[in-house]
Formats: structure tokens, sequence, C-alpha cells
């Protein structure tokens, strides 16, 4: 079995601040990332042929950032059945609000799932969710995390409980 991929695109460089944590996170879990700039309105023919090539490239899963107008995860998933996570992207203008209708208000037969506004820690774990359906060591992997955070919640109440 080829080992799957996780490609994190985003609309502009400048998202990067906010995606960095999603390929950080994903890098940490031990999947394999590609991260690109493409847009959707600059760059449609560039986006389309990595969305229709993306799985015969490897790719599991597709995690699209954008702001604004953020078309780029509905462009990606009109164009591949392989699973895209929207990032919307606070921008100036609308604090993200005009990001996250733009990804979460997908027509029929395109779906995009889509976390948070500036959600890429949540979008990366969503990713690493869907390829450990194929992969027991990254479902191990994800389980190990689930139970660090559990383990530090019950830190965090002892510590308070003894400081009341």
């Amino acid at each position: 079995m080829r080992k799957l991929k996780a490609a994190v695109i985003m609309g502009s460089d400048s998202d990067l601040p906010v995606v960095s944590k999603a390929i950080d996170k994903l890098k940490g879990l031990g999947i394999e990332v590609e991260a690109r700039v493409m847009s959707a309105h600059r760059t449609p023919r560039r986006v389309m042929e990595f969305a229709e090539r993306a799985e015969d490239n490897g790719f599991g899963v597709i995690i699209a950032a954008a702001g604004k107008a953020a078309h780029l995860a509905g462009v990606i998933a009109a164009h591949t059945i392989l699973p895209v996570i929207g990032i919307p992207i606070k921008s100036s203008t609308l604090d993200g609000l005009d990001s996250l209708l733009s990804t979460v208000q997908m027509p029929s037969g395109v779906p995009v799932a889509t976390v948070a506004i500036d959600g890429a820690e949540n979008a990366a774990i969503l990713a690493a969710q869907i390829l450990a359906l194929n992969d027991v060591d990254l479902r191990d992997r994800l389980n190990a995390m689930k139970n660090d955070m559990e383990a530090m919640i019950d830190i965090k109440d002892k510590k308070l409980s003894q400081g009341i």
C-alpha cells in the first residue's frame, strides 16, 4: 500500500502564518506534506490541474486555506473526489466571516469540510483522522495525542483544585 500524503494549498503566501500550524501538526504526526500557493482566481487552471492529478500523485486529503472570497477549497473540491478541508482565513475586511461563509456554503454534490476561522490545527487533525482510516500506525499516534490532551487537562484540573 502506498503511503498517502496531505496537500496544503493556500491562496496567498500571506496565509502562511496560519497555515504553518497545519503543516507543523501534520509533520508532527508523521504525515508527508506538500505545501503550495495557488489561487482560485489568479491561477484557476493550475488549481484545476493540481486537483485532478492529486490522487494519482499520492495525496489522500487536501487542505485549502483562503481568505476573503475564499473559493479555493470549493474549486479544488469541484475537480477531485478526495476529501477537501477548508480553512477560512481571517481577513481585515469582515474578520473572516466572509471567508467562512464562502468556504462552508457549498452546493450539493461538492462538499468541503470546513473548520473554524484560522483553524489550521484542527484542519490538520481532521486530515490525519481521514488518512488514519487506512493507516494503523497513524491511528495509534492520534490516539496517543488524544490521551496526552486528556492528561494535560487532568494536570490543570488538579492544580486548580489544589489552589482553591
